[in-house]
């Protein structure tokens, strides 16, 4: 026997034949199975050289199939094979574990770094998972294949000495160290302490394996399991009205993005929030609304109306000295019979102010030729009270100022309470009640409580105060006349029902109470001047449009001092009624074909304290014709009446949004003398007041969402009385901020 080398020199030599074979094997089991002879042929050879290698498992269900990988302990270089190996290679060809390693596969499908051809592998069934006991046969150190019989008992061994002969095993590795032993490359003990560390790296591949093996297959068996339950989740059936859209085209896609930004950046500059600090707080809490009307207007008066003094002017009158109705003057007369064409101006500008907790303001200011409470229209170039004409400057008026808390944030649900001057609180489809100019001095409360999902009540209260007594009244007398201050006390209960989905009807019962607002006849007294005050010269009206039946106010004692009633009766006039109003309104839309809407609207007003044969004793005018007795002292019957009523269709648009709105109305509306105060009702339709009739015919157009056309058409003629007619047209260009 040859003398052993050094260990350190020994160990070297044996790492390069151990490499070699190694990375040999697979080479080796190739050549093996083709040198195979036919299965009658193949009796006596070992079982090893008979072994087939099984095919590895598909993982081709993945988009990009994996490729083996070998492990990474096995070296690349191939050192020249011993003459040991390269004699038995052609009688025994064992199977390495780098024959049988299973390739690392990304979970994400993505292709494995291989040193071979890529392999395609077809999925694994549920029922071919791995599992740990194959995977431990596949992968045992020995070599052998899942079935093999193995070596017979013992011929795994090492031998024990170097003079022994090597009984051949089942493993080459083992085989080619027993060879070694023998050529004395290196002793028992360092063939030993090799195996071993084989069969630990060998147990550490074979964890690794079975780990990486067994989260593929439950990587593709929950992603099939995903896969099959979309694949039987069936969408549900579009809601009625929905559309859905199985493709949005890029370009559809940039101009949602664009318009949802540009959305959003308008809300962001509106709110505040897209660059906050810049302004003020209380700046985002202010929302600030004007508008602007150009008006041209025509009155016509068409032939065979009274123009022989019929038609006093009661406002003018009272609203100035008083008239000496025994003077050969007349008194202040209302136009009855020359046409009129006037340029008119509009202009208001407001705001709404949250105050936070639950209570607002809001004010708005306006034009007006005068502080009449039913009109903010300016007559061009009309001077008056001082304003206007030859280019002068146009007056402003407060026209609401106002505080309001209400509760519940929700429009049908909500309890509020407003202060100051506002909007009409109360439901109205038409202006035979109230001008739509008209604000509110006092205090109001709103209420509304929707109790089923097509019953929406509602509640509206309030006092107003209509006329407060001066302060110094009478203002010529160093005794001082009582108050005489007027109230309107309103009360109205409506409801809103939606009697189907295209059918919306609201109605609503109100009552208004006027207290004080009849004129009262004075004390008897002698007036010596115009400026002597009776004590109830506080009971006539402050403001007044036309209709409504006037008494005379003051109780002028005939003397000597007024030649017994002959002169010097210097006097105002008052309402001749009291009015206590029962009004009813009504509206239902139809709303089909939104926002194409038809609207059909009506009141109906009855005045409960018109009492005629107490009027028919004090009324000054709404007389009929005098009758022919003879007698120089005789008047006409009192033909007034208590009624008003009114209806109106309406098409279109009901508020004009954007370009191309239109709507058109047509009405008819019928009000007696004394159904309303004639102050408060409409000033445009037979030029304001009461005891007319007639056609309403109007429409609108939008020009923009913030500018549009109107134009409007009405004739009206007197009820009772002498002969009045008058036709008003209107054209309207309207714009808002």
């Amino acid at each position: 026997m040859r003398p052993l080398r050094p260990a350190r020199t020994r160990l070297r030599l044996i790492t390069w034949p151990l490499l070699a074979a190694t990375a040999v094997l697979p080479s080796l089991s190739a050549f093996a199975q083709e040198q195979q002879p036919p299965a009658d042929s193949s009796a006596g050879k070992p079982l090893a050289a008979q072994a087939t290698v099984p095919e590895q498992p598909d993982f081709s269900g993945a988009t990009n199939a994996p490729e083996a990988v070998p492990p990474a302990s096995a070296p690349t270089p191939a050192p020249v094979l011993s003459e040991t190996v390269e004699a038995e290679r052609t009688e025994t060809v064992a199977i390495a574990p780098s024959d049988y390693n299973f390739a690392p596969l990304d979970v994400e499908g993505a292709k494995a770094p291989t040193s071979g051809a890529t392999q395609q592998a077809p999925p694994i069934p549920d029922d071919l998972l791995p599992n740990p006991d194959t995977l431990l046969a596949a992968n045992d150190p020995s070599g052998a294949l899942p079935g093999d019989p193995g070596p017979a008992a013992g011929s795994g061994e090492l031998i024990t000495s170097s003079a022994a002969s090597a009984t051949p095993t089942g493993s080459v590795v083992v085989n080619l160290i027993n060879r070694l032993v023998e050529k004395g490359v290196f002793t028992k003990e360092e063939a030993s302490d090799l195996v071993a560390q084989a069969e630990a790296d060998a147990e550490i591949a074979q964890r690794d394996t079975i780990a990486t093996q067994t989260a593929i297959a439950q990587t593709q068996a929950t992603q099939s399991a995903m896969a099959e339950v979309i694949s039987t989740q069936v969408a549900p059936p579009p809601a009625e009205g929905e559309v859905r859209v199985t493709y949005v085209p890029e370009v559809v896609r940039k101009q949602i993005r664009s318009q949802i930004k540009d959305e959003v950046m308008a809300q962001a500059r509106l709110e505040n929030w897209a660059a906050p600090g810049i302004l003020p707080d209380w700046i985002g809490k202010v929302d600030p609304f004007a508008d602007f009307r150009f008006r041209f207007q025509a009155d016509a008066f068409p032939s065979g109306n009274d123009a022989t003094g019929a038609f006093p002017n009661f406002n003018a009158i009272n609203t100035g000295a008083p008239f000496d109705v025994t003077g050969d003057q007349f008194a202040p007369q209302l136009n009855t019979d020359q046409d009129r064409y006037r340029l008119r101006l509009r202009v208001r500008l407001g705001a709404g102010i949250d105050l936070g907790e639950n209570f607002s303001a809001g004010f708005r200011l306006a034009t007006g030729d005068s502080n009449s409470p039913t009109s903010t229209n300016q007559t061009i170039g009309k001077p008056d009270d001082g304003q206007g004409g030859n280019f002068s400057k146009y007056a402003i008026w407060l026209d609401r100022a106002f505080l309001s808390y209400t509760l519940g944030d929700d429009e049908n649900h909500k309890l509020g309470i407003l202060v100051g001057r506002f909007d009409n609180p109360f439901f109205t489809t038409s202006s035979i009640v109230w001008d739509d100019d008209i604000g509110f001095d006092g205090i109001a409360g709103v209420a509304r409580y929707r109790v089923f999902d097509r019953f929406t009540p509602f509640l509206v209260g309030g006092a107003f105060p209509v006329y407060n007594t001066d302060f110094n009244f009478a203002s010529n007398q160093p005794v001082k006349f009582e108050s005489y201050d007027k109230y309107l006390f309103a009360v109205q209960g409506g409801l809103e029902t939606t009697v189907t989905k295209d059918i919306e009807v609201t109605t609503a019962l109100a009552y208004y109470y006027f207290q004080n607002i009849e004129g009262q006849l004075s004390d008897p007294y002698v007036p010596l001047s115009a400026s002597d005050a009776g004590n109830t010269d506080a009971s006539r009206p402050s403001f007044a449009q036309k209709g409504n039946t006037y008494m005379a106010l003051r109780n002028i004692t005939p003397t000597e001092a007024n030649n017994f009633g002959t002169t010097d009766q210097y006097q105002y006039f008052g309402l001749a009624t009291p009015y206590q109003v029962l009004a009813f309104s009504g509206r239902i839309d139809y709303t089909r074909w939104e926002p194409f809407t038809i609207s059909l609207l009506g009141d109906y007003v009855n005045n409960l304290a018109f009492d005629s044969s107490a009027i028919n004793a004090k009324a000054v005018n709404n007389r009929g014709p005098i009758p022919d007795n003879g007698l120089s002292d005789s008047v006409g019957a009192f033909v007034g009446g208590s009624t008003a009523w009114s209806i109106s269709l309406q098409i279109g648009a009901p508020q004009i949004a954007k370009r191309w709105d239109w709507n058109m109305a047509f009405g008819y509306r019928y009000v007696e003398s004394d159904a309303v105060v004639d102050g408060f009702t409409e000033s445009d339709f037979g030029g304001g007041g009461t005891n007319l009739k007639g056609f309403t015919v109007g429409g609108n157009l939008a020009l923009s969402s913030n500018v549009w056309l109107g134009i409007r058409w009405m004739t009206a003629e007197s009820i009772a009385g002498p002969t009045f007619k008058t036709d008003v047209f209107q054209f309207d260009l309207n714009a808002r901020f």
